[in-house]
């Protein structure tokens, strides 16, 4: 509930900080803006995923005569790969901006994501970890596609770690629900 700034409440609600607590507050809240180099370093990051992808497409083409059909696959999905890391790194650098940052201005820019508008921490949690699914999944068919040339145990770990993704995701995203019935009533 918010009150009027001039109402008898309000003016009740505004503590009167010392000079020595109103540094300590502009201190800790500008501290976010320590974020900004590590965004700035996923940017770089994604420019390196951005040349890996031209790389392996050009490659692809330049040597698809010679390729058989699952060695052709296995480079596909090493692509959609590549594609399904850089769509988290975006996910991470503009959320993340936007959420422990600073607001990006970019409300009615007509290319501004559809999930930005409601984007939160718990809600980017769980778009992550779906991203990590994801990844896990081409990860697990590239497997299952050299199951032949790969341990068993290999194998193994990879199912197990995937289960342990796919637990964790359902776990976020019923904590979220349940947290949410919660702040509605």
């Amino acid at each position: 509930m918010s009150h009027a700034p001039n109402s008898p409440v309000h003016q009740q609600q505004i503590k009167i900080l010392n000079p020595a607590e109103k540094l300590l507050s502009i201190t800790i809240f500008s501290s976010r803006w320590l974020q900004a180099p590590l965004y700035f370093g996923l940017i770089v990051a994604q420019a390196l995923y951005v040349y890996m992808f031209l790389k392996e497409l050009w490659h692809l083409v330049y040597t698809i005569d010679t390729v058989q059909e699952a060695e052709l696959m296995l480079i596909v999905l090493g692509l959609i790969d590549v594609v399904m890391i850089s769509n988290l790194l975006i996910m991470v650098i503009i959320g993340g901006y936007e959420t422990f940052v600073s607001r990006l201005g970019m409300d009615n820019h007509p290319d501004r994501p559809e999930w930005l508008g409601h984007v939160n921490a718990s809600t980017m949690k769980i778009k992550l970890s779906m991203a990590l699914i994801g990844i896990s999944s081409i990860h697990l068919l590239k497997s299952f596609i050299n199951v032949s040339q790969m341990e068993w145990q290999h194998v193994a770990l990879q199912v197990l770690i995937h289960c342990i993704f796919l637990g964790s995701a359902m776990a976020m995203a019923w904590t979220a629900r349940v947290t949410e019935q919660l702040s509605q009533n």
